[in-house]
């Protein structure tokens, strides 16, 4: 018991640690808040200029929950180009601390932050369009998805996080070309039924087609999760198999990087 508690206190030091950072770099994070928000009142303008509301929600579910899947993948993904960054890489991985202390603490920031960043999104795109109507929306069907589908972006987000960590010149951009296929092919903006045949098998691959499915049924037509069973279970079976395979093979990577002595490198 002593142990797990100790732990736990080790991983919210890294909660802190991110927000200290998160604290330090405040211009790039309202810089990047407010590139978000006009990025996602861009998208949902489509719906407006259709003149159809069932679009427009369509559209602002998308982006809105993309963006918070986007972040949590985007900070696990980039532990290690922070903590390139901050010089403070060697350092870290030499410490005696467990590496799933570190990602424990990186996951549970991630995901606050995300919520945070996402929550801020949502207030503007409210009063831009005054017409929505959250009291009529199945809120615990769209809140259930969202963290079901943030287990399974932090699996995917921990196997990302070995491109940075292996390729030090080009690892953070291997990441973008992750979350760029993800987006892609999990229907965010527009129904997988328009994609071709071989990319609409992909998209049953990648956890966000089930979220965003679930969260619309939720807010679009007030399903309960108990009709979305469909969606519920692929979502919980990529969330246990995501988990501990990233972890394994963030375990085999930072052994190779540290017999190559890739640690040490920081361009």
């Amino acid at each position: 018991m002593a142990l797990i508690t100790s732990e736990l206190k080790a991983s919210y030091a890294f909660v802190e640690r991110n927000f200290f950072l998160t604290r330090r770099y405040w211009g790039w994070e309202l810089a990047f808040l407010v590139y978000s928000v006009a990025g996602a009142l861009s998208i949902s303008l489509i719906g407006a200029a259709a003149g159809d509301d069932r679009l427009l929600l369509t559209l602002i579910i998308g982006a809105v929950f993309w963006n918070y899947l986007s972040v949590v993948f985007s900070w696990i993904a980039d532990t290690i180009s922070v903590e390139r960054w901050e010089g403070t890489l060697e350092y870290t991985f030499m410490a005696p601390v467990r590496r799933w202390t570190q990602l424990l603490g990186s996951c549970l920031y991630a995901m606050a932050y995300g919520l945070v960043h996402t929550a801020a999104m949502l207030l503007v795109l409210l009063v831009f369009f005054p017409q929505l109507r959250p009291e009529s929306m199945n809120l615990l069907t769209a809140a259930g998805f969202v963290l079901l589908g943030s287990f399974s972006f932090v699996g995917i987000g921990m196997m990302a996080a070995i491109l940075p960590l292996l390729y030090v010149e080009r690892g953070a951009q291997m990441t973008f070309v992750i979350q760029s296929c993800l987006l892609l092919v999990s229907g965010v903006y527009y129904p997988v039924s328009v994609l071709p045949g071989w990319m609409q098998v992909l998209s049953h691959l990648s956890p966000a087609t089930y979220v965003l499915a679930g969260v619309r049924a939720g807010l679009l037509d007030g399903t309960p999760v108990t009709g979305l069973w469909g969606d519920v279970l692929p979502l919980i079976a990529m969330g246990i198999v995501l988990i501990p395979a990233g972890l394994w093979a963030f375990g085999r990577a930072e052994r190779y990087a540290k017999r190559t002595g890739k640690l040490k490198r920081v361009g």
